[in-house]
């Protein structure tokens, strides 16, 4: 396979130093709205499965700016658990920047079948004025930082070859993220504003690669699908859907360090929905949330540079095309850096 990872005889000194590295770093700080996300590129050596006894680490930041599609008016709903109530465009919306840092670990149990552990840390701070009377009303704001909810997953290659390459994925959120904080007014955040979701979540996952040009080109896609479950408050979020596809190129033999890489990514988030009510006395039922859900389309272009044999590093810009979050804000132009790091920990070595 084009970009195989091969195994790499290095001593565990080395991994604990780059874990307290990272232990040690935090991301800038950020403003956080309702609804806000994180980039969504696909990176290889998330996706595939290592040889046994290979260790794959990745650590990731993202940049992600929040902006108002055209036509865009950014009056959304209010979303009261406390009350079990939904008010239509009660909010409007300011800005967004997100930032967030994940650590992924990536390993081969055998040379088919591999077990990743996905952790990341957030901070959200968000503002946004209540709309009364067709003018701004009180200014809310909130502010949380820590580790959201962490993903588990176990890969098999099922099609292991020279020039193929296809790697199911089975996962679970688990709910290890902060869902219950306070806002600076004292009220609980609303759900789309918290760390974690409070329930866990099921993710399935196919990622496929095939060598078009042997070491030279090869094309790629993933598709994935995350189902979160209702949580103790009668909130459930959308069900998600990824499509990304797209192709690594090495320029030239004289380059086989470089990698440049373009793909197309599109999500698809299905309505929140919430057991609420939609008046003050009125009766509580299954509510669709409004201006929750949305679709989003980008291409993004990145390149890889391989270095000291077993370290990556990679960069990738993430630039929307086809943008519809109704009403509410919307990913813009993103970026995302990351490095990663090889170890063979046991098992085979070799090429």
């Amino acid at each position: 396979m084009l970009f195989k990872l091969q195994s790499f005889n290095q001593g565990r000194l080395s991994l604990w130093i780059l874990m307290l590295g990272l232990a040690l770093i935090s991301p800038a700080p950020s403003l956080g709205s309702c609804g806000s996300v994180s980039c969504f590129v696909t990176i290889g050596s998330q996706q595939q499965v290592p040889q046994q006894g290979l260790l794959t680490t990745n650590f990731i930041y993202s940049y992600t700016p929040m902006t108002l599609p055209s036509g865009s008016g950014g009056h959304i709903a209010e979303v009261n658990q406390t009350t079990r109530r939904i008010i239509n465009a009660h909010h409007r919306e300011l800005s967004t920047i997100t930032n967030s840092a994940t650590f992924d670990a990536n390993y081969g149990i055998i040379d088919r079948l591999g077990l990743q552990l996905t952790v990341p840390y957030l901070q959200r701070n968000h503002e946004h004025h209540h709309w009364d009377n067709n003018a701004d009303g009180a200014l809310s704001q909130f502010a949380d930082k820590g580790i959201g909810d962490v993903r588990v997953t176990a890969k098999y290659n099922v099609l292991p070859s020279l020039r193929n390459m296809l790697v199911l994925g089975l996962g679970v959120d688990l709910p290890t993220g902060d869902h219950n904080q306070i806002d600076r007014q004292g009220n609980l955040l609303e759900p789309s504003g918290q760390l974690g979701r409070g329930q866990p979540g099921l993710i399935g996952s196919a990622y496929q690669a095939y060598e078009l040009i042997p070491h030279r080109l090869n094309q790629f896609t993933y598709v994935s699908y995350r189902r979160t479950f209702r949580d103790n408050e009668g909130y459930k979020f959308g069900d998600e859907y990824i499509l990304n596809a797209g192709f690594n190129v090495v320029p030239a033999d004289a380059f086989s360090w470089l990698t440049v890489t373009a793909q197309l990514n599109y999500r698809y988030l299905s309505r929140d929905t919430m057991e609420a009510r939609l008046t003050s006395t009125g009766p509580i039922g299954l509510q669709s949330v409004p201006n929750s859900g949305s679709s989003w389309l980008g291409a993004a272009p990145g390149v890889l540079v391989s270095f000291a044999d077993t370290w990556q590093a990679y960069f990738f810009g993430q630039i929307p095309l086809v943008r519809d979050a109704n009403n509410n804000f919307a990913q813009a132009t993103s970026y995302t850096f990351g490095v990663t790091k090889f170890f063979q920990l046991g098992g085979q070595s070799g090429g």
